[in-house]
């Protein structure tokens, strides 16, 4: 295919039309607006774009990591001499894939460098089902599955079926790449008809003591508690069914003898029979497994070893996603926590420094968070109440989190809801070359990061390079 027809042209030239206004009118990056418009014309402008992908496509999905694990595989793909296209800004919808085709193509309507050009696209949990067969990718990471705004998804086994019946309807050769420590995402191996490369981690030495409160998947298909050797997180780890032959399986892709810092990971990757020491410039047992995801995403596509090896200790954060800010002489990193596994992690993580803590908690409730907050209570605040010296409490919900945190046993906690305001208090009540730790939701997130770019000349996030 060289290019597409007159209706996908006029489509193609409306979207971008729409998210050039969008971004002279300040209303955002026009990370959405033009695959909305351009789609509304064009419906299969997503199937005649996927088709030029002269090296296929592999998507991203689950509930967290959705955004780094994209972006490391992309760096992957660049350090193997690929030419990668993904939605970077992490706008996973419909729209958000259109408008990236919209952006990248000529006004012929064609791919530059189309060859040798690889599709990751990080796609939302629910809408995956339906965009599976319009980009026919030739791999799909599943990273892990976790309650997360249910007043939208509903419960995790509803969308892990939903995974499982468009995987069935879908007859094209695809590989899936599984989290095997995630039961519910390991269990799509179960009905696959093609390749499954499996990744998770293989030391218990950075199980959990004791096991989370927040844990989503309790139950086997046979009815049974599953039982566990070892927690790393939520329901996340060595798992097996005593009610039948079900079990973890020894993953082809896996960390071993993991070190776990404040502000770096360092672990020995091993795919198959080979084996590479790794660095990652990532706190948190999470950031392993976003590492391990895109290992083993990388390995599916055929892609080598080192181009991996090198992408995981040569990227940046994703935006948002423990990005980093000097603001006045203070240190301050956003930590994304949107729901209570996350925010789990986020608390795990912040243990790994061993100086006082200032922290920013940011709680808001807009469609994109989940409007119900009351997961706040699921996740375990009160591991780090004795480490925080200072908590600033902000965003919309401002007074619950703020009331969360107070039952949690911290004290004193401010409460403000302006978020730009919230950021100065914490920032004043921080020494000089101090840190502040910024633990929000989603759409606050967005907000303090815009706010932190304002004031230090970083890019929007949707101008960045992956």
């Amino acid at each position: 295919m060289t290019g597409i027809g007159f209706r996908e042209r006029g489509a193609l030239l409306a979207g971008r039309a729409a998210g050039e206004a969008a971004r002279r009118l300040g209303r955002g990056g026009g990370t959405a607006l033009p695959g909305l418009v351009a789609g509304t014309l064009a419906p299969r402008l997503i199937e005649r774009f996927a088709a030029q992908l002269g090296y296929g496509a592999i998507t991203v999905t689950g509930t967290n990591g959705k955004t780094t694990t994209s972006h490391l595989l992309t760096n992957t793909a660049r350090a193997a001499g690929l030419q990668p296209l993904t939605n970077r800004s992490g706008s996973n919808l419909e729209r958000g894939i259109a408008s990236t085709f919209v952006d990248a193509a000529t006004p012929a309507g064609t791919l530059p460098d189309a060859s040798s050009r690889l599709g990751v696209f990080e796609l939302d949990e629910a809408v995956w089902p339906l965009l599976l067969p319009r980009l026919k990718p030739r791999a799909a990471v599943f990273l892990n599955l976790f309650r997360d705004q249910l007043d939208r998804y509903g419960e995790v086994d509803s969308v892990a079926e939903g995974w499982e019946r468009a995987l069935a309807a879908y007859a094209s050769p695809i590989a899936l790449v599984l989290n095997v420590d995630d039961p519910s995402v390991a269990l799509l191996g179960e009905s696959a008809r093609n390749e499954v490369v499996g990744f998770g981690i293989e030391d218990r030495g950075v199980a959990l003591i004791e096991a989370e409160h927040a844990s989503d998947a309790r139950f086997c298909r046979c009815g049974a508690t599953f039982r566990y050797d070892a927690v790393f997180m939520g329901h996340v780890g060595l798992w097996r069914c005593p009610g039948c032959a079900r079990a973890r399986t020894v993953p082809v892709v896996a960390a071993r003898d993991v070190r776990l810092g404040a502000d770096e990971t360092r672990f020995t990757l091993c795919v198959g029979e080979r084996g590479a020491e790794v660095a990652i410039p990532f706190a948190g047992l999470y950031s392993v497994y976003n590492a391990l995801a895109c290992a083993a995403g990388a390995h599916a596509l055929g892609l080598p070893l080192e181009a991996t090896v090198r992408a995981l200790a040569e990227s940046g954060p994703a935006f948002g996603r423990q990005e980093r800010f000097e603001v006045d002489g203070r240190h301050v990193r956003l930590l994304l926590a949107k729901n209570p596994t996350g925010m789990n992690e986020v608390l795990r993580t912040l243990l790994a420094n061993t100086e006082p803590l200032t922290l920013l908690a940011l709680l808001n409730d807009g469609i994109q968070d989940g409007q119900d907050v009351s997961w706040i209570y699921d996740a375990d605040i009160e591991r780090i109440a004795g480490r925080v010296v200072t908590l600033i409490a902000g965003g919309d919900r401002a007074d619950d989190m703020a009331l969360r945190c107070a039952l949690a046993g911290f004290e004193p906690v401010v409460a403000e809801r302006d978020i730009e305001r919230a950021l100065d208090a914490a920032i004043a009540r921080t020494p000089a070359g101090g840190r502040v730790e910024v633990m929000t939701t989603y759409t606050a997130m967005l907000a303090v990061r815009a706010i932190l770019a304002r004031r230090t000349g970083a890019q929007p996030y949707w101008e960045e390079q992956a």
